[in-house]
Order: C-alpha cells, then sequence, then structure tokens
C-alpha cells in the first residue's frame, strides 16, 4: 500500500521554526514532483511549496517566501520543509502530497493540487 507519512509539526510561539518531513511507505520519491499544502480551519487547502522531480523547479506560496524552504534528501527519499519565523496565519494541517509525473514546474502541482498520494497530515499551530 502506497502511503506517505507526515512528521514535525507542533505547537510554536510566533517567530520559532520547525521542520516537516514527509516519507514514503511502499515506494521511493524517484520521479515524484512533491508538494506540501496546508488546511487551515474554515479556509480552502493551499499549496505551501512544491518541488519537482528534477529539483530544478521551486514554488513557494507568497505568504512564505524568504521563510521556509523546501528540500529534497534523494539519499533517505525525504521531502523536508523548513519553516522559519512562524506566524499564526501559518497555523493548520500540513499535507505532504505527490506526483509521480514530476516532470512539471512545481507551481503546476501547487496551484492544481494535480497530485496523486497524500498524506494525513500533520497540525502546525503557532500561537503565544
Amino acid at each position: 500500500q502506497l502511503q506517505l507519512v507526515e512528521s514535525g509539526g507542533g505547537w510554536v510561539q510566533p517567530g520559532s521554526s520547525l521542520r516537516l518531513s514527509c516519507a514514503p511507505s511502499g515506494f521511493t520519491l524517484d520521479g515524484h514532483a512533491v508538494g506540501w499544502f496546508r488546511q487551515a480551519p474554515g479556509k480552502v487547502r493551499v499549496g505551501v511549496s512544491c518541488i519537482n522531480s528534477r529539483n530544478d523547479s521551486l514554488y513557494y506560496l507568497e505568504s512564505v517566501k524568504g521563510r521556509f524552504t523546501i528540500t529534497r534528501d534523494n539519499a533517505k527519499s525525504k521531502v523536508y520543509l523548513q519553516m522559519n519565523d512562524l506566524k499564526p496565519e501559518d497555523t493548520g494541517l500540513y499535507y505532504c502530497a505527490t506526483n509521480r509525473r514530476g516532470f512539471y514546474s512545481a507551481g503546476y502541482y501547487c496551484n492544481t493540487s494535480d497530485l496523486d498520494t497524500w498524506g494525513q497530515g500533520t497540525q502546525v499551530t503557532v500561537s503565544s
């Protein structure tokens, strides 16, 4: 069974940092585009950051540019989202998702949610 497992969420104060991890189970991330999406209470799900299969295209939601960084560790077949200077508006359930046809631009995946495997999510709460 193909699964994605997210970890690294938690409750933090504004200005803090967290690193989310996305690990596949039953497959590897080779050739996959990977994205991080956020679902906040009462709001639509948004693409926060995506990376294509060649790692030559990255996308960031405007509100997280300069604070969040997406990276891929091919040896460990993991994708990370480093989140710095967290703000209350970053609060939400963060999902990792993949598409095995990963050759499009990162923005395509984040803007269309065209991803075929989704994780269960990890909660990030930023509050004082």
